[in-house]
C-alpha cells in the first residue's frame, strides 16, 4: 500500500476530496484529443458520489441499471445507499467476529451489489436517496469515522463478552445518517418491498454476473480471493491471462455488454479532469529529430517525466506485459482505488482505440463526466472487472468452466 494512500475499490477518500474539491467547474479542460465513438451502449445519467467513499456502489449499480436498459426493461435509478447500508451493516458483524482484523472502511467491491442485490432486493433512488442530513449530495466524512469508531469500541470493550444490542445500536447509526430504509415503497403506481421490487421490476438474476482478473500470483482458468484490502467478504474473481482480459473487454462492447472496471487512478496517466483521457505515455524516439532527441536526454528524470506526462494530444504509449502488471500490482504501484463504468469504445484522431468511462464524479470536465481510458491504461492499472457471464468470448467461458 502506498503510505497515506486510503484503499477502496470504489474511491479512496483521498482520491475523493482532491477530486471532488473541483467538480463544480472544468473551466481547467483543455485537451488535444478527439474521439469518435465506434460503439456507444446506452446508459442512465452520471451520477455524483461527492465526498464518499462508494463508487463501487455507483459504479455498480450503474452497470445494472445498464443491464436493465439492454433487457429491455424500463429504465431506473437504484439506491446506492441502500446498498451501503446493508453492506456496512454485514461489515460491521465480520469486522468484530475477526476480533478487529480485517478492512473497515467506506469501500467496497462490485460483488457486495450483487450479495446485497440477492439478500436484501433493492429499491429506486426515489424511496431511499439516504440524505436524511440536509445535503444534496453525499457526504460521509463524520459516519465513516462514527461507524469505525463504534465497531473499535466494541472489540476493545472490557467487559469480556459481547452485549446483545452492540449490532442493534451500530445500524441504529445508520439510520440516523443515511435514514430508515423502507419496508415498503410505491414506484409507477405499484407497491413493492426491496424483494418484490428486484424480483418484479429489476428481474436480474445475481448468477449471471462474475468478476475476472488477471494475475499470475493464481493459476490461471481459476478462482481465487483477490487479496485487495476492501475484499471484505473474501468473495473469488476468475483469472486468465491478460491478452484474454482485453479480449472480453472488447467482446463484451462489441455484444453489447457493459462492464464494471476497478481500477488504480494514481497514475500519472490519469488525467481525466483537465485531459479527459488516462493514458501510458512513452517516449517515441521515431518521431524526434537528432536534436530533440539530444535535447531530451540533457533533461533529469523529474523534466522528463514532466515533458511526457503534458499530454497536449496523442501519443506513443507503452508496450504492456503480464510481467509489468503483475509488478506494480506485487509493489503496491496499481492498488483497488476507484470503481467506474465502461459503456463504450472510440478512437482517437491518430487511430488509437479507447475504452469510454462512466465516472461517478458528477460533470467534472469536459466531457460531462466520462473519460477515455487508452488500452494500454486498461491493460496495466486494471484491478478486476464485472461482467454479464455471456460477455465472456466462449473459447474463454469454456476454459473458466462457465455455463
Amino acid at each position: 500500500m502506498k503510505v497515506g494512500k486510503l484503499i477502496c475499490i470504489a474511491c479512496t477518500l483521498l482520491l475523493t476530496s482532491s477530486f471532488l474539491s473541483a467538480q463544480e467547474t472544468d473551466d481547467d479542460f483543455e485537451t488535444g484529443y478527439e474521439f469518435v465513438e465506434i460503439i456507444e451502449i446506452p446508459t442512465t445519467p452520471v451520477k455524483d458520489q461527492h465526498r464518499s467513499g462508494t463508487c463501487w456502489s455507483f459504479a455498480t449499480l450503474s452497470f445494472l441499471e445498464t443491464e436493465m436498459i439492454r433487457m429491455g426493461k424500463p429504465e431506473v435509478d437504484l439506491s446506492e445507499m441502500f446498498v451501503v447500508w446493508h453492506c456496512y451493516s454485514a461489515k460491521a458483524d465480520k469486522y468484530v467476529r475477526m476480533h478487529g482484523n480485517t478492512n473497515f472502511a467506506a469501500g467496497g467491491a462490485f460483488h457486495d451489489v450483487i450479495w446485497a442485490l440477492d439478500e436484501f432486493g433493492m429499491v429506486p433512488e426515489q424511496a431511499y436517496n439516504g440524505l436524511v442530513l440536509g445535503e444534496d449530495k453525499p457526504v460521509h466524512g463524520e459516519m465513516d469515522v462514527v461507524l469505525k469508531a463504534h465497531v473499535d469500541g466494541i472489540v476493545k470493550n472490557k467487559n469480556k463478552k459481547l452485549s446483545p444490542v452492540w449490532h442493534q445500536a451500530f445500524t441504529d447509526l445508520l439510520d440516523n445518517y443515511l435514514g430508515v430504509i423502507p419496508e415498503t415503497f410505491t414506484y409507477s403506481g405499484k407497491e413493492y418491498t426491496p424483494v418484490s421490487f428486484a424480483e418484479d421490476f429489476i428481474g436480474l438474476n445475481p448468477d449471471d454476473y462474475i468478476e475476472i482478473g488477471s494475475f499470475t500470483h493464481h493459476p490461471f482458468y481459476e478462482k481465487f480471493i483477490i487479496e485487495i484490502p476492501d475484499n471484505w467478504m473474501w468473495s473469488e474473481i476468475y483469472n486468465v491471462p491478460l491478452n484474454e482480459l482485453m479480449q472480453i473487454f472488447d467482446y463484451a462492447l462489441k455484444n453489447g455488454y457493459s462492464i464494471a472496471w476497478g481500477a488504480d487512478v494514481s497514475d500519472k496517466g490519469f488525467a481525466t479532469k483537465k485531459r479527459g483521457v488516462a493514458v501510458v505515455p512513452d517516449i517515441d524516439y521515431t518521431e524526434m529529430t537528432d536534436a530533440e532527441i539530444a535535447r531530451w536526454e540533457k533533461l533529469d528524470e523529474n523534466e522528463q517525466e514532466k515533458e511526457l506526462y503534458k499530454l497536449n494530444e496523442p501519443g506513443k504509449e507503452k508496450n504492456i506485459t503480464q510481467e509489468m502488471r503483475q509488478i506494480d500490482f506485487d509493489n503496491y504501484t496499481s492498488t483497488d482505488d476507484h470503481g467506474m463504468h465502461i459503456v463504450g469504445l472510440a478512437k482517437d484522431q491518430n487511430g488509437a482505440e479507447y475504452y469510454i468511462v462512466k465516472n461517478s464524479w458528477g460533470y467534472y470536465n469536459g466531457f460531462d463526466g466520462y473519460f477515455y481510458a487508452s488500452k494500454p491504461y486498461i491493460a496495466l492499472r486494471t484491478i478486476d472487472i464485472m461482467v454479464h457471464k455471456d460477455a465472456v468470448p466462449p473459447n474463454i467461458a469454456e476454459k473458466l468452466g462457465i455455463q
